[in-house]
């Protein structure tokens, strides 16, 4: 039997007894479908209902009954001025009436200033040297460091590891084995990051293993004894939990096999329109290897929780695997630490962060900003709105009938009111390798910050943000095999210690009173709220898997692929390139003549090839060459030869055949 308890201020229609605070009011409900009456089944009759109002409005049935109080509801609404005041019995607290805020919110003047000088950098003594694909010193076909950096000071015996653990075994130095503070780690102890994490790697030992380990650290003894007695933290690790699997893709002296590669790749398996899928359209997403898919789905079988905040199992999990994936990201571009790495959505995010925390604090009216013609929407739009909100201006770089910046016009934009640069590494829409080493270098002899787009150029070449010198490099992991939803934000320390936050919120504090918030510093402050903790993970993983491959090798098959491409392009009648720079990467936009680029791509489709048709989210430069759009093949490692011919071959029939179907 339901029970209806009337609160302490109930109040009974005149001449009834008030029942007491907490005195249950019963009331027997017929189950649906047994309504009284011949109801219909499963609706009350009038009777039940007025039971319920009797229930409502009237005491407890042993205490004096009335009738109920019945509240007439008025023909019209009643004129405003008819409407009683408010009673003083429902105003809990006098009202206070709250200012609207004017502006922005004052900053904490102790953890952010609240004006920081335009910065002045001065011009290098002298160039770096930049390293390229083939040249001595870097590492060569099948020689990547692999999944981790190895630090640990002694051999570990990975043979003795529980039965599907996997070859690699990290642990947190933070945590101490007898609860009490860790100890520093000695200079002669290589650490690959500030974060405190040990990564081992199976069958690697870079220190001599005599060096004793460090106070309060877990020793690893030389012979081989199961893992539970190294006094060794697996809590994070369950035993069917297996780390990232990456392809055993050889030595330099084997040949990169693209066919071998092809099959790591599920969704390259499958037919469209009854024909093999070949997939070239990889400058808007490229596809994932299963190892990325199987640590997403690993995450969420084993790892799943919110991070930095709890003290369970999962959510040490989750951390550890959040932050080794924020590592891999720096050991991925060579920054300097992980603070200098933040994870948002993508490049466009990226993008946006950088105008609405750098910009919008150095960028002043009549100030200028500076991009090339060559720049995706994403580097083009968010710098035009805070022109737009700032007074500011934004002026291109023009680009020669190749595709390629012109330097010399790029450098003549610069001026005493230029505050940021902002250029692509490669386009997405010719393909073009942008010399961005040297126009940072201009950038910086100006005193000017500058910011390099490397949507497309992570998943072609190495990318050293050192080398480079860039003050932010921007990219997106759906670019580089990764999950969609996940990108980075490199940003140097002495740039990124004065940014305020983007957007306020939990895990970017480290005190908040009503009064004032403290922030953390880079890169928790710019990382509000919950992040995406599995496609982070996920990024990882994809770095982990062309790393095994290795970047130069990726970039010296890929540039092959490119050449025969092209050759293959040019034989097809009336097909005309467009972009035709000398140094470029993995794109092969076309126009074919008396075709739309639309019914290309349509017409390509039904032959199984995937490409792009449109304005690729680029129209200046395209337009720049007179066109509205192209059909734009665009290359990544799974590709082969045979893709190519057959690409050949599909635009040959439609040039032939043009009109049937």
């Amino acid at each position: 039997m339901p029970i209806l308890t009337p609160t302490p201020d109930f109040a009974p229609e005149s001449g009834a007894a008030a029942p007491s605070a907490g005195t249950p009011l019963a009331l027997e409900l017929p189950a649906v479908g047994t309504a009284p009456g011949g109801a219909a089944p499963g609706w009350p009759d009038a009777g039940l209902i007025q039971q319920i109002a009797n229930a409502l409005f009237h005491v407890a049935p042993d205490q004096a009954a009335t009738a109920p109080h019945v509240v007439p509801l008025p023909s019209s609404p009643p004129n405003p001025g008819q409407l009683p005041g408010t009673s003083v019995l429902t105003t809990a607290a006098p009202h206070i009436p709250v200012q609207p805020p004017v502006g922005l919110p004052e900053l904490p003047p102790v953890t952010i200033p609240s004006v920081v000088p335009t910065p002045s950098i001065p011009a290098p003594s002298a160039p770096t040297a930049v390293a390229v694909p083939g040249t001595p010193g870097l590492p060569q076909p099948g020689g990547s460091p692999g999944l981790f950096v190895p630090a640990f000071p002694a051999p570990f015996d990975f043979g003795q590891l529980p039965a599907g653990l996997g070859n690699v075994v990290a642990f947190d130095t933070r945590r101490s084995s007898t609860g009490g503070d860790v100890p520093a780690v000695p200079g002669n102890v290589a650490q690959p990051s500030a974060n405190g994490f040990y990564f081992l790697r199976e069958g690697e030992s870079l220190a001599p293993a005599d060096v004793p380990a460090p106070g309060g650290f877990p020793a690893l003894p030389a012979e081989p004894v199961h893992p539970s007695e190294r006094s060794l933290d697996f809590s994070t690790i369950s035993a069917g939990l297996r780390p990232e699997l990456v392809p055993d893709l050889g030595s330099s002296t084997r040949p990169f096999d693209p066919y071998t590669v092809k099959r790591d790749f599920p969704i390259l398996q499958q037919n469209v329109h009854g024909k093999p899928l070949i997939w070239l359209d990889n400058a808007a997403t490229t596809q994932k290897p299963q190892a990325v898919i199987d640590r997403l789905s690993r995450f969420y079988e084993h790892e799943n929780s919110n991070i930095h905040r709890a003290a369970h199992t999962l959510a040490a999990r989750a951390t550890d695997a959040y932050e080794a994936a924020r590592e891999k990201v720096r050991r991925f571009l060579n920054a300097g630490s992980t603070k200098d790495i933040i994870f948002v959505r993508g490049t466009t995010e990226a993008i946006n962060f950088i105008a609405q925390t750098y910009g919008r604090r150095h960028v002043k009216e009549g100030d200028e900003i500076v991009v090339t013609h060559l720049e995706h929407h994403a580097n083009i739009v968010p710098w035009q709105q805070l022109a737009a909100e700032k007074g500011a201006r934004l002026r291109v770089a023009p680009v020669d009938d190749t595709g390629q910046v012109i330097v010399e016009e790029f450098e003549k934009l610069i001026n005493p009111r230029t505050r940021l640069v902002s250029v692509t590494q490669v386009s997405n829409a010719l393909g073009t390798v942008v010399p961005v080493k040297e126009l940072v270098a201009i950038a910086h002899r100006h005193g000017v910050r500058a910011v390099v787009d490397g949507a497309q150029s992570v998943s072609h070449m190495a990318v050293d943000v050192q080398a480079i010198d860039a003050d932010f490099f921007v990219f997106s992991g759906h670019k580089v095999f990764g999950p969609t939803g996940i990108g980075v934000v490199y940003g140097k320390p002495e740039v990124l210690k004065d940014l305020p936050p983007w957007q306020g919120g939990g895990n970017m504090i480290a005190d908040v009173t009503f009064e004032k918030t403290i922030y953390h510093g880079p890169p928790e402050r710019f990382e509000a709220g919950t992040g995406n903790i599995a496609d982070a993970v996920g990024l990882g993983a994809a770095i982990d898997y062309v790393e095994a491959i290795g970047m130069e090798v990726i970039s010296r098959y890929e540039h092959e692929l490119l050449v025969y491409g092209t050759e293959r392009l040019l034989t097809v009648p009336g097909l005309t390139l467009i972009g035709t720079a000398k140094e470029k990467a993995s794109v092969l936009s076309f126009v074919l003549d008396g075709c739309r680029t639309q019914d290309v791509g349509v017409a390509l489709d039904r032959e199984g090839i995937a490409v792009r048709a449109g304005h690729h989210c680029a129209q200046p430069i395209l337009r720049r060459f007179g066109l509205e759009s192209t059909v734009r093949p665009s290359l990544a490692f799974y590709n082969t030869k045979d893709d190519i011919d057959a690409l050949e071959v599909a635009l040959k029939r439609i040039q032939s055949g043009r009109g049937r179907r």
